[in-house]
């Protein structure tokens, strides 16, 4: 049951208005009853790790700009009980929102998470060549500030946060590429069920004892053996020193298929510690 604290609900980087939320209300059957907004991707993860929600959902992945490394780093390092229980794939068609009706040419800044921004390189050098690209912790966010100011600001953002906090969207879809999509992923303490008749994906984190030749190529030969489909992999900085990684794998498959087990078993043999991450539906 759910309580004001937030115990029971669903996490999602907020304010309200955030891709996040989108993506939540799109693709689940809850509302806004059972939500909770936090500040930051880091908090949605740590509440799920200490109990103050049942879930959260998380950005993990763009399809035009990579990985979100906040999201891989605290799964990989910072918690050992949380879970991916579900992936969701998302289209993102990004909106330049405004307070009120402005022409280009008189917006000053332009406000929205970095990796808003990054998406629109070419509609923010083209269209909006003088105006300061200011960060926020959210695009809902940065349409929230844009909202409370007088000035000649716009924001980066979706329709949801446009419409969440009344403001005018002056262009729509500036992303520089179509069919972009975010890859987010529910998190829970609790395993996904097993649902035998779906589609899933199993993801792990390697970390390698000492770089040799061949440490990589002996994590691959482990799926490629066995035929099990990588459908990523991915390194990321181990956090002890220059030129030491960890490498994040998804493969397509449950966590007890037999192919699947038996690489994640000769891999514990192998290696210095693979962390389990989840075996969930695909988005």
């Amino acid at each position: 049951m759910n309580d004001a604290t937030g115990r029971g609900k669903t996490g999602f980087l907020g304010p309200t208005g955030t891709w996040s939320e989108e993506a939540l209300m799109a693709n689940t059957a809850l509302t806004e009853e059972d939500t909770t907004p936090l500040p930051s991707i880091a908090d949605v993860i740590t509440a799920v790790a200490a109990g103050d929600v049942a879930e959260g959902i998380v950005p993990m992945e763009n399809a035009l700009e990579g990985s979100i490394t906040v999201t891989l780093d605290m799964l990989a390092f910072d918690v050992e009980n949380v879970q991916i229980i579900r992936e969701i794939d998302h289209p993102i068609h990004l909106k330049l929102i405004a307070r009120e009706p402005l022409s280009l040419d008189e917006i000053e800044k332009v406000i929205s998470l970095p990796h808003a921004h990054a998406q629109c390189r070419r509609f923010l050098r083209e269209r909006l060549p003088n105006a300061e690209v200011v960060a926020a912790n959210s695009t809902a966010d940065a349409v929230r500030m844009v909202s409370l100011s007088d000035e000649k600001w716009a924001a980066i953002g979706s329709n949801l946060a446009a419409t969440s906090y009344g403001c005018a969207v002056l262009e729509e879809d500036i992303e520089d590429y179509p069919g972009n999509q975010t890859r987010f992923v529910l998190l829970s303490t609790k395993p996904a069920p097993q649902d035998l008749d779906s589609a899933y994906k199993t993801s792990i984190v390697c970390t390698i004892a000492h770089d040799q030749p061949g440490s990589l190529l002996k994590i691959l030969q482990e799926f490629a053996h066995r035929f099990v489909n990588l459908t990523k992999i991915e390194s990321r900085p181990s956090k002890k020193g220059l030129g030491d990684y960890v490498f994040f794998i998804d493969v397509e498959g449950r966590k007890d298929d037999q192919q699947v087990a038996e690489a994640i078993k000769c891999l514990e043999c192998k290696l210095a510690k693979v962390k389990f991450l989840g075996s969930y539906p695909v988005g």
